[in-house]
């Protein structure tokens, strides 16, 4: 079990600091953006302070909200997109389940089989059974990788039926902008962690995205949120 949030040499209130990562990570707001909103509301701080709050505490917060539960009839869908690193280029390999939700990405130089294998390998282990179907484009690293990781596992490789891999880069593109790019793999890395756990947990499933449906599925992720983050609703 994960031990509280420790918010010692800290002189503002964790309410104030929860509140300002879920800004930075729920929204597609700059540093200096999420410190102009929060001098609006009276919180003096500078875009700096929301950085390295973002980073002190942003993978705390994950680490104690709930996952989804893996499940044998799911179906992954994987796709990989190029991210521009200081004039080099990146790959960022993506795996989603069926209702659209994040189950792991990976940041990788490379786009052949061996990065196929390790994005593979580490869903495996992390979700701790098979699915029952895979979906890919066309890549053939990624046929390669599942002849080695998962024969067993239905595979179907084609560009029409992996559309909702595709759309899942989406939201990081929307912040790339933002942001103006990323300095570094591991920066990278680190961000797309806390910013899809974010997303998964507050942005409803494709069934489940009438009105009332969504305003409530909204209500228990901020509830969630606060509990993770260990502050009073």
């Amino acid at each position: 079990m994960n031990e509280p949030v420790s918010y010692k040499r800290h002189r503002f209130p964790p309410e104030v600091i929860a509140h300002t990562v879920w800004l930075y990570f729920r929204f597609p707001l700059s540093l200096r953006l999420v410190e102009e909103m929060l001098l609006e509301r009276g919180v003096v701080v500078s875009y700096e302070t929301v950085r390295r709050w973002a980073i002190r505490f942003g993978l705390e917060y994950v680490q104690r909200i709930k996952r989804k539960r893996p499940s044998r009839h799911d179906t992954w869908h994987f796709d990989e997109v190029v991210v521009s690193i200081a004039g080099e280029k990146h790959w960022l390999w993506r795996a989603v389940d069926q209702d659209g939700y994040v189950l792991d990405e990976i940041v990788q130089a490379r786009r052949d089989t061996k990065a196929a294998k390790r994005l593979l390998k580490r869903l495996l282990k992390k979700q701790g059974c098979p699915p029952r179907r895979i979906i890919t484009d066309k890549l053939g690293s990624y046929a390669a990788a599942w002849r080695q990781i998962m024969p067993r596992v239905e595979h179907r490789s084609h560009k029409g039926l992996n559309n909702r891999a595709e759309n899942s880069h989406l939201p990081l593109r929307k912040r790339e902008r933002v942001m103006q790019g990323f300095r570094s793999p591991g920066g990278l890395q680190r961000f797309v962690s806390v910013f899809t756990a974010v997303h998964n947990l507050f942005v409803p499933f494709r069934s489940r995205r009438c009105a009332l449906a969504t305003h409530l599925h909204r209500l228990c992720a901020m509830a969630e949120w606060r509990t993770a983050a260990g502050v009073a609703a």
